[in-house]
């Protein structure tokens, strides 16, 4: 009995890895029936006269821990997978960038890796072999500013986040400029392209811009603090309107006002390429190589802005002088004719006469525009959020008690002039926290609604949905300007209360964006979490697991908070 519990928790485990992998999915709101707002509203009120919720008074948490230290919203580096392992006696572990060390096609790193390791190599009569490990360009930079992670080398997509890094007092040596080229760009849909070129000329970024302001284009970008595509937008934005100093004032008020028109930043490209799909965007930045190999794409324009992605490979000044010579081994393997093919096969090495448009920033400078996208991300307008967290028998234990610990690490990317509120639900529904400012007083009855959470009882997401919902459109009466999202946290089946077919069409005319954390769920649960996510609008569901559920909340919230 024990081998078959252990199987089924295996095969749970794999349907939830496998759920995670970047897919496009139809749209979900297509089949989902059309109401107007006044009859959401009202049909949610409906909902809500059969659904007991109790509302807390949360005790004021005197001895909440202080997070404010980055490092404490970070996971364990574990959690970003090796994708290849050596066993040499000199072996050198790869920080590589998510379009090198994926599954294929985005696997060039790990098919060479792999081959290498087979082969052999010697330095000094030492075999050589090295060790992948797949995470984005940004994350890096976090983790190693951090003081959490120090990798042999590091390919990231450009040479912005080695300058990154220096700024930070983490010496880089540069042994390779280009390992495999690629660029990144501006998609224009064809449905748009031919007006827009009709109106602005040319596909640049301050056209795109400014077409977005206009409503000409909506125009989306990726994350900037982990994708490396999303800093060079960014920086190139800042650019435009001021190409002597993207920094300036003058700069940041262009990107605020843009900011105020476009649609969020999306956390993965992935999210974003379904908003394109959905009609949510017709514009978007991507890098080229994931382009050419996205045939659902083929209706967009690609055009090239910003710095080159030619894939530099860094080490460092604490990795000694024999791994750095036995690393060039590596290098110039990556660098034969035959792996420069089967770069080219998989989407790389295209628009080799692009010379790339540098905004002129050093380290600190990009860490700057960083900063500034972070204060202008929202256009200045405060953000209304509520967390809803599962606390139904299934979460006892550790899953809770990583959540909780998730929920307090993570609270430090919510600034000060937004809003917050916690719904919790088992059976029924607790309000643990109205919604207010997120002030001092706010932030420890926070802490201590969260250290008071239990697990017991059922599950009734959709329930918890509604209450939330009614939260935000209460508190958005009060403050008009405001942007309302809402993150809903669960792992499991739904069990009781409304079903999730009635409250689609809710959700759907409310255009609240719904952002769903599946927790070690099921596929086919999983598949309801992001149907609720997806009808919403621009958000989408992010797997998660004990251990990066810290990282999940902390890239969402510095995202949308």
């Amino acid at each position: 009995m024990k081998k078959l519990i252990a199987l089924a928790l295996v095969f749970v485990l794999l349907l939830g890895a496998f759920s995670g992998c970047s897919q496009v999915y139809d749209d979900p709101s297509s089949d989902v029936k059309e109401i107007s707002r006044e009859d959401a509203i009202e049909e949610m009120k409906a909902i809500l006269t059969r659904v007991n919720v109790s509302h807390e008074n949360p005790p004021i948490d005197l001895d909440a821990a202080d997070y404010s230290n980055e490092a404490d919203a970070l996971s364990d580096i574990s959690v970003f997978p090796i994708t290849v392992r050596g066993n040499g006696a000199i072996n050198i572990e790869i920080a590589a960038d998510t379009e090198l060390s994926s599954e294929a096609p985005d696997d060039w790193m790990n098919v060479l890796a792999e081959r290498f390791n087979r082969e052999n190599h010697e330095y000094n009569g030492k075999k050589v072999t090295i060790t992948v490990r797949q995470i984005t360009g940004g994350e890096v930079v976090t983790y190693m500013r951090a003081g959490l992670y120090q990798p042999d080398l590091y390919v990231p997509s450009h040479g912005a986040w080695g300058k990154m890094l220096d700024a930070s007092g983490i010496q880089t040596v540069t042994l390779c400029d280009r390992l495999l080229g690629n660029t990144a760009g501006i998609l224009i849909s064809d449905k748009v392209y031919d007006d827009f070129i009709a109106k602005y000329k040319e596909v640049n970024m301050k056209n795109v811009v400014e077409a977005t302001i206009n409503k000409d284009l909506t125009f989306a970008y990726t994350y900037p603090y982990a994708s490396s595509t999303g800093l060079n937008m960014l920086t190139m934005i800042l650019a435009a309107f001021d190409p002597e100093n993207p920094l300036s004032e003058a700069a940041s008020a262009k990107l605020m006002e843009y900011q105020k028109t476009a649609p969020p930043t999306a956390h993965t490209t992935a999210i974003m390429r379904n908003n394109a799909k959905r009609g949510i965007v017709n514009a978007m930045a991507m890098e080229e190589q994931a382009y050419v190999l996205n045939k659902e794409l083929e209706n967009y324009v690609y055009v090239p802005v910003g710095i080159r992605h030619d894939h530099p490979v860094f080490t460092f000044s604490y990795v000694s002088q024999e791994k750095q010579e036995a690393a060039k081994l590596f290098i110039d393997y990556c660098l034969t004719p035959d792996a420069q093919k089967l770069g080219t096969e998989k989407g790389f090495n295209r628009h080799e006469d692009y010379k790339g448009q540098d905004p002129g920033l050093d380290g600190l400078g990009y860490l700057a525009a960083q900063k500034l996208w972070k204060q202008n991300k929202t256009g200045g307008r405060p953000v209304i959020a509520v967390f809803v967290t599962d606390v139904s028998g299934s979460m006892r234990g550790n899953k809770l008690s990583s959540l909780k610990d998730a929920l307090l690490r993570s609270a430090q990317f919510i600034s000060s002039e937004n809003y917050l509120g916690l719904v919790s639900y088992s059976t029924d529904v607790h309000v643990l926290l109205p919604i207010e400012q997120f002030d001092a007083t706010q932030r420890a009855k926070f802490s201590g609604a969260v250290k008071q959470m239990s697990a017991n009882g059922g599950t009734a997401i959709y329930d918890a949905t509604m209450v939330a919902t009614q939260m935000l459109l209460e508190k958005q009466a009060e403050l008009p300007d405001a942007v309302p999202v809402m993150f809903v946290l669960s792992d499991g089946h739904q069990e009781g209360g409304v079903n999730l077919s009635r409250i689609l069409p809710i959700v759907k005319a409310l255009k609240i964006p719904v952002y769903t954390i599946g927790f070690d769920m099921l596929n086919e649960d999983m598949q309801d979490m992001r149907k609720l996510s997806q009808v919403s609008g621009e958000a989408d569901l992010t797997d998660a697991g004990e251990k990066d559920v810290v990282n999940v909340l902390r890239g969402l919230l510095n995202s949308r908070t």
